[in-house]
């Protein structure tokens, strides 16, 4: 027995230390870079799975201001660098040729499959080109009755809720967005407004934070064991219920809808604005839908948008590998190595955005755009692979909360600095969007 023992323990001790000789002789460029202390086998991940699900962007946070703006962790045996700086994104997201999406993108294969989003090279060009002409100015104008319609309906669905009590509108606004895209992308509708129990939209929530933990805990990154585990059974189960839906859809537009009035609801003077230029657009008929005339003309609703999206992107970092050597900073990153843009923290970098946790729409005014670093502002990614469905996300945006303040006041419950953020695929409230709602 004590032989057996003896074994294991010499095992294990053998493994770890080739676990540590291996890292250090084949990314010793990696190791050069500040960061977290490294464990065999799991890496840096502890920092994720020893913290509570609530807890982990604000801890996340601070590992980014410790060893900003460019640093090393390890997810298992991978090294990922962290970068956040606006010159440091440029030089990835500019490039043609690191345009490869992060191993991890590998994980959501059995949700999306291998398509735009997830796909890389040939098979990436090749989606990118069909898909493009779906997006042409001409046939977004088409969708902007769809979008009207949908609104309408989440009006109505509010108009019970109106009454200065606390509630949760991020539903809402999902059941809507819900809609909009399965008409749009599919031509049919799925009718989740008035649906409220949605199997699909629970199921979406359930899978984004199944696959952020899957990734932080390296022993489920294989196949073999995520299936056979709680974790990867309970993925499947949510799974399949996706797919008897659709394989498509990130839940991106709708919490970029819910930042903007959770956001509206803390500043009333901005609000105000907001109401003003609504009123002045629809003075002729308050109650008429919105042309794509009308939606050009929001110009500061669309200033508010991008500035929530600026504090609260909905993707709030996206994943590249490194086809080939490349230097960041002062640091050489050698190939293989996962890139994680930070594109929250660029958002609120100093030097490129004055009081950048200030939410002030003025940011947008084209004075001060015109003056910023081009990738100092990225909520839709950039370069060769930046989102191809960012207009068709603005507009979306413009007319369905346009329905909604136009026809109520918004007041917004929970102190910003209080949320509880997840990061799970989208950037989102804990604990919703709790909000009370007047009518106007």
């Amino acid at each position: 027995m004590l032989d057996i023992t003896a074994l294991l323990l010499a095992a294990v001790v053998v493994a770890v230390s080739a676990s540590i000789i291996s890292r250090k002789w084949r990314w010793r460029q990696v190791e050069k870079l500040p960061g977290l202390v490294a464990l065999p086998f799991i890496g840096t991940t502890y920092i994720a799975f020893l913290t509570k699900r609530e807890d982990r962007m604000r801890k996340f946070d601070e590992v980014i201001k410790k060893f900003g703006p460019i640093f090393r962790s390890w997810i298992g045996p991978y090294p990922s660098i962290m970068i956040q700086k606006p010159e440091y994104l440029e030089k990835i997201m500019s490039s043609s040729e690191l345009i490869e999406k992060s191993t991890f993108y590998s994980f959501l294969y059995p949700w999306l499959g291998e398509g735009l989003l997830t796909s890389s090279g040939s098979k990436w060009h090749m989606h990118r080109k069909m898909i493009t002409p779906a997006f042409h100015f001409r046939i977004l104008d088409n969708f902007v009755e769809i979008f009207a319609e949908n609104g309408e309906v989440l009006v109505e669905k509010l108009k019970p809720k109106a009454n200065g009590k606390t509630f949760d509108i991020y539903p809402f606004i999902t059941r809507c967005a819900l809609d909009i895209i399965c008409e749009t992308a599919m031509g049919t509708s799925v009718n989740a407004q008035n649906e409220t129990q949605s199997a699909y939209v629970n199921a979406i929530c359930s899978i984004s934070e199944l696959t952020i933990k899957r990734m932080i805990k390296p022993w489920l990154h294989t196949e073999f064991i995520f299936k056979r585990s709680s974790t990867g059974k309970e993925f499947y189960k949510q799974l399949n219920i996706l797919h008897g839906f659709t394989k498509k859809g990130h839940d991106t537009t709708s919490v970029a809808m819910s930042w903007v009035l959770m956001l509206l609801g803390h500043h009333p003077g901005i609000q105000e604005k907001v109401f003003a230029e609504l009123d002045d657009i629809f003075r002729d008929d308050p109650k008429r839908r919105p042309t794509t005339h009308d939606l050009n003309n929001m110009k500061y609703l669309e200033m508010v948008i991008k500035e929530a999206l600026r504090l609260y992107p909905s993707v709030p970092a996206i994943g590249r590998r490194a086809t080939k050597d490349i230097e960041i900073g002062s640091y050489k990153i050698p190939e293989g190595c996962l890139i994680t843009l930070n594109i929250r923290h660029t958002h609120r970098d100093p030097d490129h955005w004055p009081d950048p946790e200030r939410f002030d729409p003025d940011n947008f005014l084209p004075e001060r755009v015109q003056g910023r670093h081009p990738f100092a502002y990225v909520p839709f990614s950039a370069g060769p692979r930046n989102c191809i469905g960012q207009k068709f996300a603005i507009l979306e945006e413009k007319t369905v909360l346009s329905y909604v303040l136009r026809n109520f006041r918004v007041e917004t419950v929970d102190r910003l600095e209080d949320l509880k953020l997840i990061g799970e695929l989208v950037l989102r409230p804990m604990n919703g969007v709790n909000l009370r709602l007047w009518p106007r």
